[in-house]
């Protein structure tokens, strides 16, 4: 059996009587606070992070700050992960709101049709790679294995984000408005590569008591192979 070394903390601590996550479908909604078209998608978010089969993650970018409202939640590393995916697709413009499912198809993300469409597709499809997630305090193990047809190397990611945010809006195009935002993504990393031919097993350390979520991928612009999540 693999284990893999990353640039995390290793715990060593028993993982007893602890809670166990299983695959399900990866939602990023690109949005902003300055983005008048956003608050549909974002209240859609909401509903979504109340799905078992779904893992809803909100990543709000910084290209629209300029226009009267500092977004505080933006991170150019969402920006830049938004428009890695759009170069991944042949696109030269990124836009929100845009939601990824699973890191294949792209929509726009206030359209609750076109949401439902993808949500029913993605769960009908078999993931690459099983992954299944034990916390016990702070210490996470992660667990994957190949299942599917993908083959050869991929990034393990792990995800912190807080479930509810709200936030009042004095300027731009939300002016006046209060907005509730859902699993708003705090921090993205890379923890590194995963050989998919071996069993993988890691072991790491968490900080503070928000969500976890553990996403396996072909490369950072790819398909998802796999992921989970522990609320």
């Amino acid at each position: 059996m693999h284990k893999l070394l990353a640039a995390l903390t290793l715990a060593i601590t028993p993982f007893i009587g602890s809670a166990q996550a299983q695959n399900a479908t990866v939602v990023e909604l690109y949005t902003s606070q300055g983005c008048s078209s956003c608050p549909p998608a974002d209240a859609m978010l909401e509903d979504l992070a109340k799905r078992d089969n779904v893992i809803a993650l909100a990543l709000h970018v910084d290209y629209w700050d300029y226009i009267g409202w500092v977004d505080d939640l933006a991170d150019p590393a969402y920006t830049a992960r938004q428009r890695a995916f759009a170069r991944a697709k042949g696109s030269r413009t990124v836009y929100t709101p845009q939601m990824i499912f699973d890191g294949r198809d792209h929509i726009i993300g206030s359209r609750p049709m076109d949401v439902m469409d993808q949500i029913m597709a993605h769960a009908a499809r078999s993931d690459d790679v099983n992954v299944t997630l034990t916390r016990d305090g702070n210490a996470l193990r992660i667990e994957a294995q190949r299942v599917g047809n993908f083959r050869g190397n991929a990034v393990v990611q792990i995800v912190r984000y807080t479930p509810k945010v709200m936030r009042d809006i004095h300027r731009g195009e939300n002016a006046g408005r209060t907005i509730v935002y859902a699993n708003v993504v705090t921090s993205w990393q890379n923890v590194g590569g995963w050989n998919t031919n071996q069993s993988l097993v890691m072991e790491a350390q968490l900080t503070g008591a928000d969500p976890v979520a553990v996403i396996i991928q072909d490369g950072t612009d790819g398909p998802i192979l796999g992921a989970a999540q522990l609320r």
